[in-house]
């Protein structure tokens, strides 16, 4: 849905950097204390470009993550909002799915996968 775009609820932290029929690449950057409002993310590849500490949270629950810079990561389908609870600023690139492989946001996942 477009409102949950990412794009269109947290312009100030997420911007397109290309687009075509399967893939949609987004650049996520903020500073600690930042937080975003509720967003939906399809299946996705998250590649952090920054060490950061974020508390996402979801209608089913909340979790904090800590990434490390330099890593790939798989972010199921999801719903979820975030701050950010480090020192640092966050940056990270999402390649999302688009069409059948997109998937579909579940409540009950929250933040990338092991």
């Amino acid at each position: 849905m477009v409102e949950d775009d990412p794009v269109t609820t947290n312009p100030a932290h997420y911007r397109i950097i290309f687009e075509n029929e399967f893939v949609r690449v987004l650049e996520y950057r903020d500073e600690p204390g930042d937080s975003t409002t509720p967003h939906v993310h399809p299946n996705s590849v998250m590649v952090t470009l920054s060490d950061f500490q974020r508390r996402l949270r979801t209608e089913s629950g909340e979790r904090e993550v800590d990434m490390h810079a330099n890593e790939a990561a798989w972010l199921p389908a999801q719903r979820h909002a975030g701050a950010n609870i480090g020192r640092s600023g966050t940056h990270a690139i999402f390649v999302e799915l688009k069409g059948e492989a997109a998937g579909v946001a579940d409540s009950r996942v929250l933040g990338p996968s092991s």
